[in-house]
């Protein structure tokens, strides 16, 4: 193909649909101009479906460039840049001093052309500067300016904003970093993108949507925000954050974290203190006691509340099942000095023993029992009599994903990021050219354990602020994190007419944006899903081992279930947090809490005693409310300054919080102190810059939650027709069964949110009807013949 000149100024917003594009190259003076239609993006241009115009590149001084309508001059250009998809209606292309003419290299041009672009598809691929390889590119030009270019150039427009931190951006983070602190010993913890303000972000994301950004359009800096330790002179590391503007190499902010504040441990801090662990020969004594049998290996479970388990190698499987071992203790580390502190006894009896530790047995592998779940392990192998169950896409998938993050899908426009701490998140979300939400995340997640026995009182995951990432600021790449998938999810509506006998019915079709996380022995599935009728569903999934403690054989107790010989699963609760940034038609919006109630018998109100009355509350200082399922409460997220043409209500989504049970610890307890955001289903604050965490920003080992969302709250600020955060809080009381062994089936739960005189009508109903030719309509009274039999002569004709 032909590689035009990639000094586009264009709108920015790049999808599949046609836009116009400026194009600019040439030597000397302004150089030349044009314009170009194509179903694809001129940067990306190969084998385009080209719409009306071809670009091709010649001699000539300044150049001239000339929009040619002749057929024939086209198909001449597609000599040059190779066939498109279908004919051309008109080629432009640079010729010699003023007139335009085409022109064909030859074989060796083309060589020395594909010799340069080699350098460029390197300097691309090392992700150098894009000073260094823009350079490069110059030099090219100047040489090779007489032949056609035959490979696409570097991308010279800036990320996205939004767009994730390449390698050489975060490169640049550390290096200012390192810089700053000259000889200083510095332990990265996380380099991630800083998003913008939304003061910043939101003009550019306006623009972008409306479809006038342009190249010379203002644009928030690439910031990343860099968390690493600092050592002193005393060797006490200090805990800092700084945020590096990429593009400048400079340093915009710094903050030395408070000390009662704790940094997430990272995957080589683990590494380090399990190695620490073995080498401490209190530790080897401690093991020694239990008489751990000949093939049978100690696992160290480096978690914040960590366990230690036997693991049977007998098997010479690496995945054998090791919790279905536990011992009976906890090594407590000092994450700092990396030195063993003590190791903690744990308890192992029964109802009658009540809070007393030591009646544990020494045979601690005796009284236990192999349960595996990985399927060449299992005793009687896996099911045979399951037939395939294909779900296929002929024709590829109906969404597109362009300029990294940019999701387009049935009327839906949003972008996909990612992060260490929420995991994915969805921005700028519009529906049909209108916008719906600013951000959605999943903001945070508790895990406290019941069981009242030292030291378990502590044993409480916060599943997105405890963990971390690389230490050392090396930067990788991970790929296939998100998936990105559609699925059919049932019947979205559907209507028969009596009379005639005609049905009509859609598919509810659904995208799903998932992303999946493993924490030790927990997996928990998010889902983001996005439907035809204008819906969104957050949707979580706990699955994997449940946590198990190590029992008396023929106890049980009141802090868990046996699931297993020698294997207590405590119970325990899951409670996560969803974050709602709304932008219903802009950001000016009223969260209002609905709930319908009974009217009572009254001549002049309810003579027949079947009429009840809807009553609307408008939020107007930031708080909590909670679930009531009894007055059937919603909450609805209005624009009250947009009505809608035909109810004549304000213009909104709403959402019905989950009736889940809340925090069950006692208030002033050390779990409830450090889950605050747990106390109510619902949150409503003011919008904060860096307000994103419902946990507050720093949980590992935490007294307190701090910053969260519950202060937040505490400032009583005006939320009522003006920029707001939702905080959906719900979850799950897991008191374990036998069946969540050795793996549980996935506990689901979903957050619906719909639109409530969003539309004027049902979006959904443009959604083609796909015949099934194996569906059928039985007429009352009439029996159904052989030719609209749901089943059809393709199944074993079988007396059911």
């Amino acid at each position: 193909m032909a590689a035009v000149p990639h000094s586009i100024a264009e709108s920015g917003r790049r999808s599949s649909s046609s836009h116009r594009a400026n194009l600019s190259h040439g030597r000397g003076g302004a150089g030349n101009i044009g314009t170009a239609e194509s179903d694809l993006d001129p940067i990306s241009l190969e084998t385009p479906t080209i719409k009306s115009e071809v670009y091709t590149t010649g001699r000539g001084g300044s150049g001239n460039m000339t929009k040619n309508n002749d057929p024939e001059a086209a198909r001449r250009a597609q000599d040059v840049v190779g066939n498109p998809r279908r004919e051309s209606t008109s080629s432009s292309h640079v010729g010699r001093g003023g007139a335009a003419n085409v022109f064909k290299p030859s074989a060796d041009e083309i060589e020395a052309a594909k010799r340069e672009n080699a350098k460029w598809e390197s300097a691309i691929a090392d992700e150098e500067p894009r000073q260094k390889y823009m350079e490069q590119c110059r030099e090219g030009w100047e040489r090779n300016i007489n032949v056609l270019l035959l490979l696409p150039l570097p991308h010279p427009i800036l990320p996205h904003p939004l767009e994730q931190l390449s390698i050489t951006e975060s490169h640049i983070a550390r290096d200012v970093v390192l810089k700053a602190y000259n000889k200083s010993v510095i332990d990265f913890r996380t380099i991630s993108l800083e998003e913008p303000a939304k003061s910043i972000l939101k003009p550019f994301l306006d623009a972008e949507n409306a479809g006038t950004l342009r190249s010379n359009s203002p644009r928030p800096p690439r910031l990343a925000r860099v968390a690493y330790d600092v050592a002193s002179e005393n060797k006490v590391f200090q805990f800092f954050e700084t945020v590096v503007d990429v593009g400048a190499g400079e340093i915009v902010s710094q903050e030395l974290i408070d000390s009662k504040h704790h940094a997430p441990l990272t995957m080589a801090e683990f590494d380090h203190l399990v190695k620490a662990v073995w080498e401490s020969q209190l530790f080897k004594d401690t093991i020694a006691e239990f008489n751990i049998p000949e093939g049978f290996e100690v696992v160290v479970e480096p978690l914040f509340q960590g366990l230690c388990f036997a693991q049977d190698t007998r098997n010479g499987n690496p995945d054998s099942n090791f919790y279905a071992y536990p011992l009976p203790l906890i090594p407590i580390m000092d994450a700092r000095t990396r030195q063993l502190v003590r190791i903690d006894r744990l308890a192992t009896g029964g109802y009658e023993d009540g809070l007393t530790k030591g009646t544990n047995s020494k045979d601690i592998i005796g009284q236990c029992k192999t349960s595996e779940y990985v399927p060449e392990l299992l005793e009687n192998g896996t099911r045979k009599d399951l037939k395939p169950l294909n779900v296929v896409q002929p024709d590829g998938p109906s969404f597109t994903i362009t300029d990294e993050s940019l999701v387009e899908w049935q009327k839906w426009r949003f972008r996909v990021g990612f992060n260490f701490r929420e995991g994915a998140t969805v921005h700028d979300v519009h529906y049909d050219g209108r916008s719906v939400m600013y951000r959605l995340s999943v903001s945070e997640m508790t895990v406290p354990y019941a069981d009242a026995r030292d030291p378990f009182q502590r044993k409480q995951a916060f599943d997105f602020g405890d963990g971390g990432a690389a230490a050392d600021g090396s930067v990788t790449s991970s790929k296939n994190v998100v998936c990105l998938h559609e699925q059919d999810n049932g019947i979205a509506w559907k209507h028969s007419n009596w009379r005639t006998g005609r049905a009509v019915v859609t598919r509810h079709r659904e995208l799903v944006i998932q992303f999946i996380i493993t924490l030790a022995n927990y997996e928990y599935i998010f889902a983001y899903k996005f439907d035809q009728a204008g819906g969104i569903i957050v949707e979580t999934r706990a699955t994997g081992i449940v946590s198990v403690v190590n029992i008396d054989a023929g106890k049980t107790s009141p802090y868990g279930n046996v699931v297993s010989p020698g294997a207590l699963a405590q119970n325990h609760q899951h409670v996560f947090a969803v974050r709602v940034d709304p932008a219903i038609d802009g950001s000016n919006n009223t969260a209002i809490i609905e709930e319908s109630h009974p009217v009572p018998f009254s001549p002049e109100r309810n003579p027949a005693g079947n009429f009840y009355e809807i009553i609307q509350t408008p939020i107007k200082k930031s708080q909590g409310v909670d679930a009531a399922p009894m007055n059937n409460r919603i909450v609805r997220i209005v624009n009250p300054n947009i009505r809608n043409p035909i109810s004549g209500k304000p213009v909104g989504y709403k959402f019905t919080p989950p009736a889940t049970q809340k925090l069950l610890a006692q208030p002033g307890s050390i779990q409830a102190r450090r889950a605050q955001f747990a106390q109510h289903h619902v949150w409503v604050t003011k919008y904060k810059d860096r307000e994103f965490f419902a946990g507050g920003r720093y949980t590992l080992q935490s007294q307190d939650e701090v910053d969260g969302v519950s202060d937040a709250a505490k400032r009583c600020d005006d939320v009522e027709n003006t920029d707001i955060v939702l905080w959906s809080c719900f979850g799950l009381t897991h008191n374990p069964r036998v069946e969540d062994w050795p793996v549980m089936p996935a506990d689901i739960f979903q957050l619906h949110f719909k639109p409530a005189d969003f539309f004027t009508a049902n979006p959904s109903i443009d959604v083609p009807s796909n015949h099934n030719l194996a569906s059928a309509l039985v007429n009352q009274n009439k029996t159904a013949t052989a030719s609209s039999s749901c089943c059809r002569d393709s199944a074993p004709k079988e007396k059911l």
